[in-house]
């Protein structure tokens, strides 16, 4: 099988400078659903066909294991179709739109399914419709046989009240697409050709043509306007969330949490409200994300506690440990085991080693920081000279009191103490404890002897 997807449209109606299936749906572009759809039947060969003056989807697009076709002409879905046939392959042709990223793997599956067993030159996926909508409509004779599929703004008043619309997905016998295309007549009011009128000249020509009605009506939603796209982010979101639950995830209140696709979540862990889960994050069983949390490209092992307002970002957070609220975790951050990761507190670019705390109002920047380590409020790594990164080294069992300034590049030796508001520039040797502190100097009656002045 050869797969086509139709996507030349100029997309206007999106009022952007982005083409519009570089849109995204949670952190993934719009054609990029449509594109691991059509991966998921095994093709031989996917082809999009495009407007050769969008150059941001060519670019986008070259990353992806497909090829490009062309439509010179923006003359509607039959001669985009025309442009591809000269590069086909394969005997059987799955049409399938660029705009219409919500279309499940298991229903291409049937689909094809059915158009093999019942050896058609022709299939056509439809869907019942419960709102209003641009599709175009199936019309049958009384034996329920397929006639033509009429286009939305070429119907009569009691063509509209139908409810089967044809969803713009097709299979096609490749022997019979050429002579069908052909025959095509351009559509007077858009001056288009419409790739639904072949079904009309296929069903004069005695083809064989089923539709089957086999997805839903918000699976095949096509997007094409700022509102299309957010019924979709909607749809996919709900999509995905049951499907958590159905594994074993609760979640709090559903309606206000995002999670991106290729998220997954360990059962028993607990979501609660106005939670964002992006990217490739992956979470363990048992653990509970507060209100507010937003975690991207993360990894989260079992019974982690990741309180309210946390962000975190290509991070890896390991067994028991707990984070937040407010906590921020950059890049290339690594947190060991049940460490406490507490409010108020920025890690970037650091290891955490097992059982280590920092319970609040400090910044662990370029810090390789060993297990069972306690960091003061306030502490500070000072990783940035003006000019470049520098690391600073804690090792084991090390207490850091509050306030303390650690000029990097340091290091501080397992078993060492530092006192509270201090700034260590140099190393502190195994056990000691360092100070830096001038000596505190009292002076008595200083408020009497000031307000004598004024």
């Amino acid at each position: 099988m050869d797969v086509v997807i139709l996507a030349a449209g100029l997309g206007t109606r999106m009022k952007s400078k982005l083409p519009k299936i570089l849109h995204k749906i949670f952190d993934i572009p719009i054609i990029d659903y449509v594109i691991d759809a059509a991966k998921s039947i095994n093709p031989e060969n996917i082809f999009v066909v495009l407007n050769p003056s969008i150059t941001k989807l060519t670019e986008h697009l070259s990353k992806n294991d497909i090829k490009f076709v062309f439509q010179n002409e923006p003359k509607g879905t039959a001669h985009a179709l025309l442009s591809a046939l000269p590069y086909l392959k394969s005997n059987k042709i799955l049409i399938l739109n660029g705009d219409t990223p919500l279309i499940r793997k298991e229903t291409l599956a049937n689909f094809i399914d059915l158009f093999d067993k019942n050896s058609l030159d022709m299939g056509i996926l439809s869907f019942h419709s419960k709102r209003e909508h641009s599709y175009g409509k199936i019309l049958r004779d009384k034996d329920g046989n397929i006639k033509r599929i009429v286009e939305i703004t070429d119907s009569s008043e009691e063509e509209k009240h139908i409810s089967e619309a044809n969803s713009g997905v097709y299979v096609l016998n490749k022997n019979h697409i050429a002579e069908l295309v052909k025959e095509v007549k351009e559509n007077p009011l858009k001056g288009e050709y419409y790739l639904t009128d072949i079904v009309e000249i296929a069903v004069k020509k005695g083809k064989k043509i089923e539709a089957y009605p086999l997805a839903n009506e918000d699976e095949l939603i096509g997007i094409n306007t700022r509102s299309e796209l957010s019924l979709a982010i909607k749809y996919l979101r709900d999509r995905i969330i049951n499907d958590w639950m159905d594994k074993g995830v609760t979640f709090y209140d559903p309606q206000s949490v995002w999670i991106s696709p290729k998220v997954s979540i360990g059962a028993d862990t607990i979501i609660y409200p106005c939670v964002f889960l992006e990217g490739d994050t992956k979470i363990g069983q048992s653990c509970v994300i507060y209100q507010g949390v937003r975690l991207k490209n993360c990894t989260v092992e079992d019974n982690v506690e990741i309180k309210d307002y946390t962000v975190a970002e290509n991070a890896h957070i390991k067994d028991g440990s707990k984070i937040g609220p407010f906590a921020h975790l950059r890049a290339e951050t690594v947190i060991g085991r049940e460490c406490r990761i507490g409010n108020f507190v920025e890690v970037k670019k650091s290891t955490i080693g097992d059982g280590t705390k920092a319970a609040h109002l400090s910044y662990l920047g370029d810090a390789q920081i060993g297990k069972n380590v306690n960091i003061g409020a306030g502490t500070i790594t000072c990783n940035y000279d003006g000019r470049k990164k520098h690391k600073t080294i804690i090792e084991d069992n090390v207490f850091i009191g509050s306030d303390t300034q650690l000029i990097a590049p340091v290091k501080i030796n397992k078993d060492a103490y530092v006192g509270a508001g201090s700034t260590i520039t140099k190393e502190v040797p195994e056990g000691s404890l360092a100070i830096s502190r001038t000596p505190q100097k009292t002076i008595k009656d200083w408020v009497k002897k000031r307000r004598e002045k004024e």
